[in-house]
């Protein structure tokens, strides 16, 4: 099986993260593809009762896209959602053809190497890196060559939209409707998530 996951925060899933992910499926013909929502992701302080709200967006967002589907694999564990040991338990739950491929922007890549055992994920996963903003240079990318990371850049144009700028416009009553999916916004609206 030719699998590739999407791992985030998601909070909240927006459009760019589902144009991101049907391109990658378009072009490269996945049989699995999976949205993993960190449950309690190591580099970022989120509030532990956001996350089973993050998790619920994803799967509204996804409900009318059968070709992804959305993994629980990070809420069955206790502790960090620590990338490594979600990858070893998908290689123990699916017969994986090669790598996992693993969907990520430019702006989680760049700090790769500073990854909860990233020597040891570097062997497990591909990379499809996609535009997040952050610009490699040469150096930086034969470093990571060098240093052995398995990583192909996804021709995409750059979408400048983020989790973080919806948040903020949420809180400020800014309409958002254009940036996430409707389903999305119905249950943000009825939680009364992001206003604080």
């Amino acid at each position: 099986m030719k699998l590739c996951v999407f791992q985030g925060t998601f909070d909240p899933i927006h459009n760019a993260h589902i144009r991101i992910a049907k391109f990658a499926q378009d072009y490269f013909k996945f049989d699995k593809f999976l949205f993993i929502p960190a449950k309690d992701p190591p580099h970022k302080n989120l509030d532990s009762e956001m996350s089973i709200h993050r998790f619920n967006m994803v799967k509204l967002a996804l409900s009318e896209s059968p070709e992804f589907e959305v993994s629980d694999i990070e809420f069955k564990k206790e502790g960090k959602s620590y990338t490594y040991l979600t990858i070893l338990d998908l290689y123990k739950n699916y017969k994986i053809d090669g790598k996992i491929n693993f969907l990520i922007g430019t702006d989680a890549f760049c700090k790769i190497q500073s990854w909860y055992e990233s020597d040891k994920l570097k062997e497990l996963v591909k990379f499809l890196v996609f535009d997040r903003g952050y610009k490699f240079d040469n150096l930086e990318i034969q470093k990571l060559v060098d240093c052995g990371y398995d990583f192909e850049f996804v021709n995409l144009e750059f979408f400048d939209v983020s989790s973080s700028d919806i948040r903020e416009k949420l809180k400020s009553n800014i309409d958002v409707s254009d940036l996430i999916n409707d389903k999305v916004g119905e249950y943000i609206k009825t939680y009364g998530l992001y206003k604080n």
